[in-house]
């Protein structure tokens, strides 16, 4: 008889409904309003007050748990190696999932709760979009059609911020990225100045990479984090939610005449569907698929969502 038929089981999670999920809120208190989640929601995220509580502020409470623990964790280290009033090392949270699944959604309301923490962190927020190589260089590599992919990063640029971050230097330069021209701004950045807590949001920041075969150390964006989460879905939920958020976006960003995409928003409806479907096929599926999904299981918490784009069920790994 295997172990698996004698009931031992081998997941690498503990499995939650949200109704379980919710009770481990305790007694934290709600600090958004109705306003702030409308305000912190995506284009096509339609996340309730209801959902903000019942999944957002139990994750509030365990992340708290876990900054206090490295916080402690660190400072029993520096006592160890003699180092005496050394400065807070940082917290960085991770949010990661496909295309459309809402991560920018998640990590807004993240950082808005924890930022009204009693003890009043300085918490950041930064996206990976920034780092995606300027449209120029893309173009002349021949990765235009691979934008998203691990690829079309400056992976050690961002290796290089994360460290920094850690390393607690000050007044760090983030690239700024527009969605409205689909590019690198030139000479825009924010600054990121010693935070407490940062998140990063972004495709693919869980990615190990690959490892020399001489066994030399090498430094991947995912060894930076303290925390990761994966937002889940079934793929023909991402392509739906895809498609809605184009067509949403064609009715409004598109008709900006500074935007990329403002050739596309004379498309009729059916024409916008057959574009979007295009894209998603073509190239979100693919990333999903090779780079994306398979980092899942590398994520401390996994936030499965359903059709209608609430929380279905949530997933946190075991210590």
């Amino acid at each position: 008889m295997t172990l698996a038929r004698k009931g031992i089981d081998f997941s690498p999670y503990d499995h939650f409904t949200i109704e379980e999920w919710a009770a481990l809120r305790a007694d934290e208190p709600m600090t958004l309003d109705g306003d702030d989640i409308k305000r912190l929601r995506a284009l096509n995220d339609p996340i309730s007050m209801d959902e903000a509580e019942q999944v957002y502020l139990p994750l509030t409470r365990l992340l708290n748990l876990y900054v206090e623990a490295v916080q402690g964790l660190h400072r029993a280290a520096a006592s160890f190696l003699g180092h005496k009033n050394g400065a807070r090392t940082p917290f960085i949270i991770g949010v990661s999932g496909s295309v459309a699944v809402g991560k920018s959604t998640t990590a807004r309301i993240v950082h808005a709760l924890m930022q009204r923490w009693p003890s009043s962190p300085k918490v950041d927020l930064v996206t990976t979009d920034g780092f995606l190589y300027p449209n120029a260089i893309l173009e002349k590599r021949g990765l235009m059609m691979r934008k998203g992919f691990p690829e079309s990063y400056d992976r050690p640029r961002f290796v290089k911020f994360l460290s920094d971050i850690k390393s607690g230097c000050r007044r760090i330069s983030v690239p700024v990225y527009s969605h409205l021209v689909y590019d690198v701004v030139p000479d825009e950045h924010i600054t990121i100045d010693q935070p407490d807590i940062l998140i990063v949001e972004g495709l693919n920041i869980l990615q190990p990479g690959e490892l020399p075969a001489s066994g030399e150390p090498v430094i991947f964006a995912s060894d930076f984090l303290d925390f990761a989460i994966y937002i889940d879905a079934k793929e023909p939920h991402l392509n739906e939610w895809f498609t809605e958020r184009f067509l949403r976006l064609r009715d409004t960003a598109f008709k900006d005449p500074t935007s990329f995409f403002h050739q596309f928003s004379k498309l009729s409806e059916q024409e916008a569907i057959k574009m979007a479907n295009d894209v998603w096929k073509g190239i979100n599926l693919p990333n999903l698929v090779e780079n994306i999904l398979p980092t899942r299981g590398r994520a401390d918490l996994i936030l499965t969502k359903k059709r209608d784009h609430s929380i279905g069920s949530v997933a946190l790994r075991k210590l």
